[in-house]
């Protein structure tokens, strides 16, 4: 920030909600008063057009009426101001008004009235051109060398140059390679246009070239500028400036030299007349405007950017001299001479805010206030010196970083699911080819315990699950005072989920005295729900491809105890089958044996082990701790189904591989579908007909192509989303498994859940394989490695798409192995470069055909997602 301020000499707000941009501004003796004195035209979107006088006013005082010399609506959008020498027969300076369809010349002119206010000001239009085209800006200025008048140039939107000689049109040229207008400046020196076109290239086009290239017969022709097209412009120089230009001043304060200065949206350029860069500075900032203004050393030239921090800054050459604060960021800004005070800073807002300034500071009359002088009393400042280290203890002890519970929190969130489905689903636009999809609903209740503002609830499932409505908005919530809204939650796509939970979080503002917008907050909070929303009771199946047995500690319990949802009551203690079917379509069953403590799952697909072995093992727990049964464990003793693993992963890969292809194919059909459309295209345009050579059929080809590809692309899409979900199922289930054979604590199973599912969402650019096999190498080479040779590789900081899935196979079986050998999970740094894996003593380790069988897990939300960054941080 600049320690000074450009000072205020005068402003003024211009009418209500108008709008300006940079042709809007000009400052002339419009009037030829012949006092040299500069008036300010203003002209605005709304169509007004005024013109002030100013006059330095007092600090705090109004803007005086007579300053506004005339003002008057032209009832068209007024694109640009100029003042020149337009009209034949007098050297005198007239306006020029550039609308959309039109260009207007006004006199300006004043009568002395009787008293200080009595003096009356009118325009007097001279001349007008009704234009074909749509204008964008215009310049002016002696083109072709002629004396004691100035020629208008009009760029229109579509790239064509309009050139009138004051009362008459001349002629129209088109610039080639034309998209978008740019800025347009003229220079006398050399007689040529200067523009930025969209190839962010420096165009400069000599106005004889312009003139020569029409024909002098059709010059007359009142619809020539309809009509006019000629021979192809031939550019005079090009310079690439790599980057859109904002504006474009040419100045000659020598008379020998003359120099094209651009403004560009990062850089500031000067160049020569010949189109050779003299000097250019990057600047640090974003531009609005600039203005060229004068050479007060030989050789230099002082310019003027304001920019979009406010801030107005003068350098020379290259050099930043000073720099101001401004009242508001200008799209304008002018130098002018008023009342013998030279080089006023004239500023324009885009808003109407229009000001005179200068730069320099004000004298600060502050003082500072005496201190009054007082002995230290020592004993006073210790013991306030130990009573505040008291209390930043207590602010800074751990349990105060900890989240607050539930009672203390301002706003608390909570959510209710309901045991029962809902009589009549709420399921919409379900994919589920099942014949009824049902739904199950879930009662949030927000209880606000201070004023919460701005309340917004946001539900989230994991698809394929979805909620009938995911956003809700509340007013203001008062002190004690609560919302409960109603959902319903149904299974939308053809695939099970990979987890039955929720979430549910509050975003709101606590206002406080220092910040009565509110501090943002957020609650939140997780729900489970029923696993009969996807599958319901079915005959139990004997045959199975997948077969898993999970042995306890206890006598096995009745499937009427534990699942008495699923169960018929009738069957008494006597059922120790049970089958389930989901929605879509596979079939699960659950076995307890009568004579050992064990159950078996099986199903002909390995992902649908997942959820029935998790709620089995979640409501054993549940009912062994209902009977103060403290010591209950269950253990896993089969072998990891490593391979069936191996066939999901190779599944998913094959499908990115196709979408990969597909992004390909697409990208070589789309390439050739506008590369056709630019042929038909250019022998549409073409004055001669020519056959079109069956390039209508080949676009029409094409086209369908394009539009089969894109149906594969999504239909694969939805192939690889569906193989995810499989993929992230079977991956909770070796999760477990590995837990339940190794052991493992509750750490070491989120050390697995973030390495084996580091991704909510698998896309092209980062997907699952690459991610799992870094973090697995990760462990291999850390935590798991068997000498401190492993532990000196180095792992690859880039993730890339890989070629196969071998290697991510071959890591995935080594790490069960080190597992298996007595490897210890742990991101410690201290257990990394000690640890080593053992071999038990006895020798007695698994086959290898109990490592030929491994899948992935879920996240634990904020913890396994930590972990997952330091495996690819480390």
């Amino acid at each position: 920030m600049s320690l000074f301020k450009a000072r205020d000499w005068w402003s003024t707000i211009l009418g209500e909600k108008e709008e300006f941009d940079q042709g809007c501004l000009c400052v002339a003796d419009v009037d030829n008063s012949g006092s040299g004195q500069d008036k300010v035209i203003v002209g605005s979107y709304k169509g007004y057009l005024r013109i002030f006088n100013p006059h330095p006013v007092k600090p705090g005082d109004e803007v005086q009426p007579e300053d506004l010399l005339l003002e008057v609506q032209l009832r068209e959008p007024i694109l640009q101001v100029e003042v020149g020498k337009f009209v034949s027969g007098t050297e005198g300076l007239h306006l020029a008004v550039l609308h959309c369809r039109k260009l207007c010349v006004y006199a300006v002119s004043g009568t002395q009235g009787n008293v200080e206010h009595g003096n009356q000001y009118q325009i007097k239009l001279m001349y007008e051109h009704n234009l074909q085209r749509t204008a964008c800006n215009m310049t002016y200025g002696p083109f072709g060398g002629v004396k004691g008048r100035d020629l208008i140039c009009i760029q229109s939107m579509d790239g064509m140059l309009m050139l009138f000689e004051q009362e008459s049109y001349a002629f129209g040229r088109f610039l080639p390679g034309f998209l978008l207008p740019g800025p347009l400046a003229y220079s006398s020196r050399t007689d040529s246009f200067i523009t930025v076109s969209s190839c962010q290239q420096v165009e400069s086009y000599k106005y004889q070239v312009l003139a020569f290239a029409t024909d002098a017969d059709e010059r007359q022709d009142t619809e020539q500028q309809k009509l006019s097209s000629g021979k192809r412009l031939a550019v005079d120089w090009v310079l690439n400036i790599g980057e859109q230009a904002l504006d474009i001043c040419v100045v000659s304060f020598n008379q020998g030299v003359s120099s094209v200065f651009v403004l560009g949206e990062r850089n500031f350029f000067c160049l020569k007349d010949n189109g050779q860069i003299q000097f250019m500075k990057k600047l640090d900032y974003s531009p609005s405007c600039f203005i060229p203004y004068c050479s007060v050393q030989e050789g230099t030239i002082n310019t003027l950017i304001a920019n979009h921090s406010k801030m107005l800054n003068v350098y020379q050459d290259v050099t930043l001299k000073w720099a101001a604060q401004l009242p508001c960021i200008p799209v304008s800004v002018k130098v002018a001479n008023f009342q013998d005070l030279k080089g006023v800073i004239v500023t324009l807002s885009d808003d109407g805010h229009l000001q005179c300034s200068y730069l320099g500071t004000d004298p600060s009359l502050f003082q500072a206030p005496k201190v009054d002088s007082r002995e230290i009393n020592y004993e006073e400042m210790n013991a306030e010196m130990k009573e505040l280290q008291k209390i930043i203890r207590e602010a800074t002890k751990t349990q105060d970083v900890l989240p607050e519970s539930e009672k203390q929190r301002d706003v608390t969130v909570t959510a209710e699911v309901s045991p029962d489905l809902d009589e009549e689903s709420q399921a919409i636009d379900s994919e589920v080819k099942a014949g009824a999809v049902p739904s199950v609903t879930v009662k949030i209740t927000i209880q606000s315990r201070v004023t919460a503002q701005k309340p917004n609830l946001a539900v989230c499932v994991q698809a394929p699950l979805a909620v009938t409505c995911d956003q809700f908005v509340f007013g203001d919530l008062e002190p004690d005072s609560s919302e409960t809204v109603v959902l319903s939650v149904f299974l939308k796509e053809n695939c099970c989920p990979s987890e039955l939970e929720g979430t549910c979080m509050v975003s709101y503002n606590i206002p406080t005295e220092l910040n009565p917008e509110g501090i943002p907050r957020v609650a939140q909070c997780n729900f489970s729900l029923p696993l009969k929303l996807i599958c319901f009771p079915a005959q139990p199946s004997k045959a199975a491809n997948h077969k898993l047995t999970i042995d306890t500690n206890k006598p096995p319990v009745s499937f009427v105890t534990i699942f008495p949802d699923f169960v018929d009551p009738s069957e008494g203690d006597q059922a120790n089958a049970l089958g389930f079917e989901f929605l879509t379509g596979s079939k699960t069953t659950l076995l307890a044996s009568k004579t050992s403590q064990r159950y078996r799952i099986q199903s002909d697909q390995l992902e649908d082990l997942w959820l029935v072995t998790k709620e089995l093992i979640h409501r054993l727990e549940v009912h062994f701790k209902k009977q103060t049964c403290k010591d209950f464990a269950c253990t896993f003793s089969g072998s990891i189904p490593l391979q069936e693993y191996f066939e999901l992963i190779d599944r998913h890969f094959e499908l990115r591989l196709n979408a990969e292809k597909f992004q390909e194919l697409l990208s070589e059909r789309a390439v050739q579908f506008r590369a056709i459309e630019r042929r038909l295209l250019t022998r549409f345009k073409d004055k001669t007909p020519a056959p079109l050579q069956h390039l209508d059929t080949l676009l029409e080809g094409t086209f369908r192509e394009v539009i089969a590809l894109a149906d594969a692309a999504e239909e694969n899409q939805a192939n690889m989303f569906q193989a995810f979900a499989k993929l992230k199922s079977a991956t909770h289930l070796v999760i477990m498994l590995i837990s339940l054979w190794q052991k493992l604590s509750t750490d070491q199973v989120a050390i697995l859940e973030a390495t084996f599912l580091p991704l909510a969402e698998d896309t092209q650019e980062l997907g699952w394989e690459e991610t799992v096999d870094a973090a697995v190498s990760y462990l291999l080479r850390t935590c798991l490695s068997k000498s401190s040779k492993e532990q000196a590789l180095t792992l690859s900081s880039q993730l890339s798409m890989p070629k196969d899935t071998s290697r991510l196979k071959k890591n995935i079986t080594l790490f069960c192995d080190r597992l298996a050998k007595g490897g210890r999970l742990s991101l410690s740094t201290d257990s990394a470069t000690q640890q080593t894996a053992v071999i038990p003593a006895d020798g007695n380790l698994p086959s290898t055909t109990e490592f030929s069988k491994l899948p992935l897990p879920t996240h634990t939300r904020t913890q396994s997602m930590f972990i997952s960054q330091s495996l690819l941080i480390r």
